[in-house]
């Protein structure tokens, strides 16, 4: 457990050894249960002194809030000696309600009058003109520890094209920052779903990812972290106190957050995701899977750890793949969440479907080939030679635990 008041700062490309600078630390305090203080709430009451005095851009969401309900925006805009003078947001714009992949324009938020860039529209980062009366880059945006959630990898773009230091304010990895699983991805993939390479399920926090892409060389930043309080690796989100707040339109449950790495696949293929259904990504389905419930029952006899199959039926809503239509579908049903591997759970899945149907079953190439970091799952899956994709990816994940060991902050 790290100090009420350590920041955690690295520069450039310093070697792991050297990068970790605990400033003015004041003792421990004991953990407890539902006690987590995210890192907004450290800035505020431990490290002012990083944005006093400063002018400050804020890139966050509807998640960056303290645990009372109230947005870093307002926070930091009636924070004392402080500027803020610039918001950035990202994929779902700064409300946090564009759905996937839906281009958001700039504007000016009404409440502060400050203006706001999206870095998911016509510019990735921001541009100098953007940057003219910045300071400081502030980040707080609640993470989902998924490679392919894009929010990490618009702050690493932002960090490394910025030019200035850029102030992580720490959240919690919500499917525990313990557990790392499924393949490193392939550099020939990088995309805004995976823009270097790290797990699919990376068990790091945002602060503790930006460390590793700097720490490691794969990008060129001055970056400090402010830390959470009381956090433990091994927590879910629901253990931390810290209320829920959706992070994407489309993950509304923590179900949906733990399975996730491996259902999300399926946005890569001719089957729908559940995007248009109460529950996305924990309902899958095809309106040719009229075998639903043979192919639930032939996942449950694979014994996958921690889950259960049932076969279902759900109208679309309109806009998403087979809107309009009642189609069969399958429930991934979390039954023991300490158990569940949902990169090793989506590609059988995929497996199991292809099987039955592999003329009904479509790859979106260029989609899947950047989800999954390569293009070696889809030769698994035609193949049926998952159980060897699977052996050398737990592989990579062992190792990559290994490699992101020095740049951890949570015990």
């Amino acid at each position: 457990m790290m100090s009420r008041s350590l920041v955690f700062a690295l520069v450039g490309a310093l070697s792991p050894l050297t990068a970790l600078s605990p400033l003015h630390a004041q003792g421990t305090a004991p953990l407890v249960a539902g006690s987590v203080r995210p890192g907004i709430e450290v800035l505020l009451t431990d490290s002012m002194h990083l944005i006093r005095g400063k002018r400050v851009g804020l890139l966050t969401n509807h998640s960056g809030r303290d645990r009372k309900g109230t947005s870093t925006i307002d926070l930091l805009f009636k924070a004392p000696g402080v500027q803020l003078t610039a918001l950035f947001g990202p994929e779902h714009g700064l409300r946090g309600v564009a759905q996937a992949g839906e281009k958001v324009a700039s504007a000016v938020d009404a409440a502060t009058g400050v203006p706001i860039y999206s870095l998911f529209g016509d510019v990735a980062v921001p541009t100098p003109a953007m940057l003219q009366n910045v300071d400081v880059l502030v980040y707080d945006i609640q993470d989902v520890g998924a490679r392919v959630y894009t929010f990490e990898w618009t702050l690493a773009d932002m960090a490394a094209a910025a030019g200035k230091t850029v102030i992580v304010l720490d959240r919690p990895n919500p499917i525990r920052a313990d557990r790392v699983e499924g393949n490193i991805l392939d550099p020939k993939f990088s995309s805004l779903v995976g823009r270097h390479p790290v797990a699919l399920r990376y068990g790091l926090t945002p602060g503790e990812l930006l460390r590793y892409v700097v720490g490691a060389g794969l990008i060129k930043a001055d970056i400090k972290v402010v830390p959470m309080q009381g956090y433990r690796r091994s927590m879910w989100f629901d253990e931390t106190g810290i209320p829920r707040i959706n992070p994407s339109p489309n993950l509304r449950t923590a179900d949906s957050e733990l399975l996730y790495p491996g259902t999300v696949f399926f946005e890569g293929t001719s089957v729908t995701e559940g995007r248009g259904t109460e529950d996305p990504f924990t309902l899958i389905g095809a309106s040719w899977m009229s075998d639903a419930g043979a192919i639930a029952a032939e996942l449950n006899a694979l014994k996958i750890p921690g889950v259960h199959f049932d076969s279902t039926a759900r109208t679309i809503e309109a806009g998403y793949k087979f809107a309009g239509q009642t189609i069969p579908m399958l429930k991934v049903r979390v039954i023991d969440r300490n158990a569940v591997k949902p990169v090793d759970m989506g590609v059988r899945m995929l497996r199991a479907i292809y099987a039955r149907h592999p003329k009904d079953f479509t790859w979106k190439v260029s989609s899947i080939d950047r989800l999954a970091g390569t293009d070696k799952l889809r030769a698994a899956v035609e193949q049926g030679t998952v159980d060897a994709l699977l052996a050398s990816w737990n592989a990579e994940a062992v190792n990559f635990r290994t490699t992101i060991a020095p740049y951890l902050i949570y015990r």
